[in-house]
């Protein structure tokens, strides 16, 4: 049971930091991305499309694992531009723009679903096991290492490269930043671009892992929403996001294992009949993030000039 809980503990601290490191990229450049859930799930969606197709055609599992992880990265990157052109070129609201593409994308995922299957059924049906391997005995998914490097990568890019400093430059004073020849615009296209591509990557590692077929009418289920909460508690900062990630998985591997668990560790067996179901445990992560964001959301240190425009003739 322990090492279930481990198992399920580390798919969901991975896929939850690399979400949320996709919203810190986007804030720190300057823009809110509340499009994150709508971006997971039209990057997971087509990306489960080809990984299907590939699984039809027989393909390699080696490429089907780099196919699969291109083409939701490129899919996330083409629609957070939807937000980068509304909200940077155009300087339309960032809140509108995000839950309008939220909007989108369930429905687009739920049409395009529908057409494939002639109507039959809203999922995706696929095989995993090219994602899955065995090291000295232990069952491990790609994912796990690709968020050890992306944590790696996020830490050097914010604090040790040029890139990372004119990013949060942009999101803490842009007026500075273009003041010494930084083009504002064009690092918050990089922050959202890079959002989307993380966001790509994020929903794989939250969809495959754990289930063989994806229902397009459920989406992530607020994967995405509670991404953003991981990322405004761990303050913006890399390390500590993954910490609050690490954090909010125990519960939602609860969600699986609450049975098991409990009566393993306490000794108490949980029924339906106590009113103790999967969707109690589930909903504790949201309901966690609502208290803490109520009393923490004073002394939050959010990027100075996110979710601000920036126009050049005002400066």
């Amino acid at each position: 049971m322990v090492q279930l809980l481990v198992s399920y503990l580390l798919i969901f601290t991975v896929a939850l930091m690399i979400v949320a490191f996709g919203g810190m990229f986007a804030e720190r450049s300057g823009v809110i991305n509340l499009g994150l859930e709508g971006t997971m799930v039209v990057s997971g969606f087509i990306g489960l499309m080809v990984l299907s197709a590939m699984n039809k055609a027989g393909a390699h599992p080696a490429l089907i694992v780099i196919v699969t992880l291109l083409v939701a990265v490129a899919a996330g990157m083409l629609y957070s531009l939807l937000l980068a052109v509304a909200c940077v070129t155009f300087r339309a609201d960032q809140t509108l723009v995000g839950t309008a593409m939220n909007l989108l994308s369930t429905s687009l995922a739920l049409i395009v679903t529908k057409k494939m299957t002639g109507g039959a059924s809203t999922a995706i049906q696929y095989n995993k096991d090219a994602f899955v391997f065995r090291f000295l005995g232990v069952e491990l998914n790609v994912f796990l290492f690709i968020g050890i490097v992306i944590l790696i990568l996020a830490v050097i890019v914010l604090y040790k490269l040029k890139f990372g400093l004119r990013l949060k430059a942009c999101g803490e004073n842009p007026s500075a930043a273009d003041s010494v020849g930084v083009n504002v615009k064009k690092y918050r296209y990089y922050g959202v671009l890079i959002s989307g591509a993380l966001a790509g990557v994020g929903a794989l590692a939250y969809i495959l892992p754990t289930q063989s077929f994806w229902n397009s009418a459920s989406g992530v289920a607020g994967f995405g929403f509670l991404a953003l909460a991981v990322m405004i508690f761990g303050q913006w900062k890399p390390i500590r996001i993954s910490v609050v990630a690490l954090f909010f998985s125990f519960f939602m591997s609860l969600s699986f294992l609450y049975s098991g668990f409990f009566k393993e560790i306490f000794g108490i067996i949980l029924t339906a009949d106590m009113g103790v179901t999967p969707e109690l445990f589930k909903m504790i992560p949201y309901i966690m993030s609502l208290i803490l964001l109520a009393f923490t959301s004073k002394n939050n240190h959010a990027p100075a000039a996110e979710g601000i425009p920036y126009d050049k003739e005002k400066r």
